[in-house]
C-alpha cells in the first residue's frame, strides 16, 4: 500500500511541477493555458498561481522521503487537482489547453486519492 501512496506523490508532484514554468512570464504562460495574458493583474495572478504549484510539488515530492508529511501532501493535492477540475466544469467553455489540464487532473485526482487511501489505510495498520 505504500507504493501506491509513494506513486502518487510521484506522479502528482511532477505534474505540478509543469505549471511552474509560468513563472517565468507572460510568453510562458500563455503556452502553458491558450490564453492572451494582456492584463499584467492577470499575469500577476497566474505567475503567483505558478508558485503555488512548486510550493505544492514540493511538498508531495518531500513527503516521499517525509513520512509524515504523506497524507497532507495527498489530501492537499487532492484539493487542488479535484477543485480545478470542478471549477472549469462549473465554469465551462474552456479552450482546448485548458481541457487538456482538466483531463490530466481528474486523472491525477484519482490516483492521489488512491494514494490518500492507501496511506490512511497503512496508517492505521502501523505498516
Amino acid at each position: 500500500m505504500t507504493y501506491l501512496s509513494l506513486a502518487a506523490l510521484l506522479i502528482a508532484g511532477l505534474i505540478h511541477l509543469l505549471p511552474v514554468a509560468g513563472v517565468l512570464g507572460v510568453t510562458s504562460l500563455q503556452r502553458l493555458y491558450g490564453a492572451t495574458v494582456a492584463d499584467p493583474n492577470i499575469a500577476i495572478l497566474l505567475q503567483h498561481r505558478a508558485v503555488l504549484f512548486g510550493l505544492l510539488a514540493a511538498l508531495m515530492l518531500g513527503a516521499l522521503i517525509m513520512p509524515a508529511w504523506r497524507v497532507l501532501a495527498l489530501a492537499l493535492g487532492l484539493v487542488s487537482t479535484s477543485s480545478f477540475v470542478l471549477i472549469a466544469l462549473w465554469v465551462g467553455s474552456y479552450n482546448t489547453e485548458i481541457g487538456r489540464v482538466v483531463a490530466v487532473d481528474v486523472v491525477v485526482s484519482v490516483v492521489l486519492a488512491a494514494g490518500l487511501l492507501a496511506a490512511m489505510v497503512s496508517g492505521r495498520s502501523g505498516a
